[in-house]
């Protein structure tokens, strides 16, 4: 019923026709590069002081690494500051620079929406589904932004939403997905969707708290299941204990991440790790993370490191150079550039 409602009012509004392509290839690894979302108590904040979009230092850095995705987190508040309202010209600005660079590096971009399901209003932070903030106004600034980003030939795929999380009984997460799939194919039937579970996105946990997601009608079947691992005992990626008090072991990503292969697997979907990270502190540590890299790679799946980015001073997880020097992390990182994806999928042109 889902399916047949949404392609009977995607058959009045909007016209098309369809081609089968092959999905097939290799597909890139990459990074977060980190910082436009910084500060979310300072909405909109002062750029440069609370924030700012990363430079092309950082893109020339993993370029040469053959690191070539990039996942860009970004705010809502900031590129629409009105709800239902234009997007601010500066703000957008900014964001299509660091895309032109990436572009010019044949470098891909995914547009990372990371908001948790939710907006700042008025100081408050109010989740999708409540308090008058609905699955339309989400909707509403895809389709604007997708609107504007037509002409780059880098778009990795749009990040409908980061790590949605403890949401209202009145709107589920599969709702406001759906949503904003109808509305971004109003105006874009080339690019990817990609969309992220529900539950902090947890690999983990996804068959039982997104499940659902494999229900989603999407006319030009061009979607992207994201979800994220980290291998700390509670998975937040805090790590704040050592490796043993985090209970960690060798292959604890493999088994964290093996519920969500498998949902692709049944499902016929494509999959993308969009967040994992280790810390600096431990050789083991780099031990789970080689085997977890493997795992994945074998079964076509790509993944973009948390993170790399200006301003992140000593925190223990990045991977942005010290001075020049590489960090930890990417010695292992560094070993793992591209997957085969073997999926066809079918592409409806506008």
């Amino acid at each position: 019923m889902i399916r047949s409602k949404f392609l009977l009012l995607l058959l009045i509004f909007v016209p098309f026709v369809s081609y089968s392509v092959s999905n097939k290839g290799e597909q890139p690894y990459g990074i977060n590069l980190a910082c436009a979302e910084f500060a979310e108590g300072n909405m909109p904040g002062v750029y440069g002081k609370h924030y700012r979009y990363p430079g092309i230092e950082e893109l020339d850095y993993f370029k040469k690494k053959g690191l070539t995705l990039v996942r860009l987190p970004f705010k809502w508040e900031r590129l629409q500051p009105q709800l239902f309202g234009p997007l601010d010209i500066v703000e957008l600005s900014r964001l299509k620079e660091f895309v032109s660079a990436a572009e010019e590096r044949n470098m891909k971009v995914i547009l990372d929406l990371h908001n948790y399901a939710r907006r700042k209003i008025d100081g408050k932070s109010i989740v999708i589904g409540t308090n008058g903030l609905t699955a339309e106004h989400l909707a509403d600034f895809w389709k604007r932004l997708v609107r504007e980003m037509r002409g780059y030939t880098n778009i990795y795929g749009h990040g409908i939403m980061n790590e949605p999380h403890d949401l209202s009984d009145s709107l589920t997460w599969f709702e406001m997905v759906q949503t904003s799939i109808i509305a971004i194919r109003e105006v874009d039937m080339k690019n990817t969707i990609i969309v992220g579970g529900n539950d902090w996105s947890s690999a983990e946990r996804w068959p039982y708290m997104s499940d659902t997601l494999k229900y989603l009608f999407d006319p030009a079947d061009n979607l992207m299941f994201e979800a994220h691992v980290y291998f700390d005992k509670d998975a937040s990626g805090s790590y704040r204990g050592t490796y043993d008090e985090e209970e960690a072991s060798p292959f604890k990503g493999v088994e964290r991440v093996k519920p969500f292969v498998k949902w692709l697997k049944e499902n016929n979907f494509r999959g993308l790790i969009g967040e994992y990270g280790v810390p600096d502190n431990d050789e083991r540590w780099l031990v789970t993370l080689d085997n977890f890299l493997s795992y994945i790679q074998d079964e076509g799946i790509n993944a973009t490191y948390w993170a790399g980015g200006p301003w992140w001073g000593k925190y223990k997880l990045r991977i942005t150079p010290d001075r020049g020097k590489d960090r930890p992390q990417m010695k292992i990182v560094g070993k793992y550039l591209y997957t085969e994806s073997d999926l066809s999928e079918q592409v409806f042109i506008k």
